[in-house]
């Protein structure tokens, strides 16, 4: 007997309703964000445009604006489940895969930084640029329209995160609060990480420069990365430096934030 396909739409909708009935409420704001629409596109396209509505551009409009890129650009729904699931799967507090979708501000900004994204390639950088803003206000995520994400990331919280211009980041990867993907200096051009797929970066770490971060590499928190890390690889310190030996593990899904067994014995903290 075939394995039923799991449906995550549905899986947020007997969620939401399931919590309207335990929290009468919050049962007209669960309704009106969840139960009321028919896709999670529609439901992320009124909730981000409620939180980011404002005078100069009201909610009505930002709806209608977000749901017609979710609609042109179908990748960008796609990789919004990748990222909800992400979030179950690594968050011990995340238990219901509603939740990012309804209250976790990290996954809110990755969200609306993949729509600005799309604008911002299709030329409309004036907007792209309103709209970032406007998440930065709101949600304490300063990302760049024009850095590129690939799908399964998670934003632990949020708070203080900045992602520059010209950052690349692949799939699969956990980046907790403070942390900020930069430039070295006032040179333009390609001058931002490339992160590789499955990596985990700590709280509060600086990642500077064109450098990459090889796939699944860790990087400790309140760590200055200036150089390139080899794949597998662990770094700590100011200057990271590389330590213990490669794993093979994928740090993004363990979220192993334990670095003691890893670091020389002439390292300390």
């Amino acid at each position: 007997m075939e394995k039923p396909t799991f449906n995550l739409w549905q899986t947020v909708r007997d969620e939401a309703q399931s919590a309207a009935a335990g929290e009468p409420m919050l049962a007209s704001f669960l309704h009106m964000t969840v139960l009321r629409h028919d896709s999670l596109e529609r439901v992320l396209a009124f909730h981000l445009s409620s939180k980011l509505g404002n005078p100069t551009m009201d909610m009505r409009t930002l709806y209608e604006l977000y749901l017609h890129a979710l609609e042109r650009e179908p990748q960008i729904g796609a990789a919004m489940q990748a990222d909800m699931v992400a979030y179950y799967e690594r968050d011990p507090a995340c238990d219901q895969y509603c939740l990012p979708l309804l209250y976790f501000k990290g996954f809110h900004a990755i969200q609306a930084h993949r729509i600005n994204h799309c604008l911002w390639k299709e030329g409309r950088k004036t907007l792209a640029y309103f709209l970032q803003n406007r998440a930065s206000e709101v949600f304490g995520v300063d990302v760049h329209p024009a850095a590129r994400f690939g799908r399964g990331i998670m934003i632990d919280h949020g708070t203080g995160v900045v992602i520059g211009e010209t950052a690349v980041l692949g799939d699969d990867i956990s980046i907790l609060h403070g942390v900020t993907l930069g430039g070295s200096g006032k040179e333009g051009g390609d001058r931002h990480p490339k992160i590789g797929s499955g990596v985990m970066i700590g709280a509060n770490a600086s990642v500077l420069g064109n450098i990459r971060v090889g796939e699944c590499a860790k990087i400790g928190a309140g760590s200055v990365v200036v150089a390139d890390v080899p794949p597998f690889s662990t770094v700590v310190g100011v200057p990271a430096k590389a330590v213990g030996n490669k794993s093979r593990v994928k740090p993004a899904a363990e979220m192993n934030q334990n670095f003691f067994e890893e670091v020389h014995q002439d390292f300390y903290i």
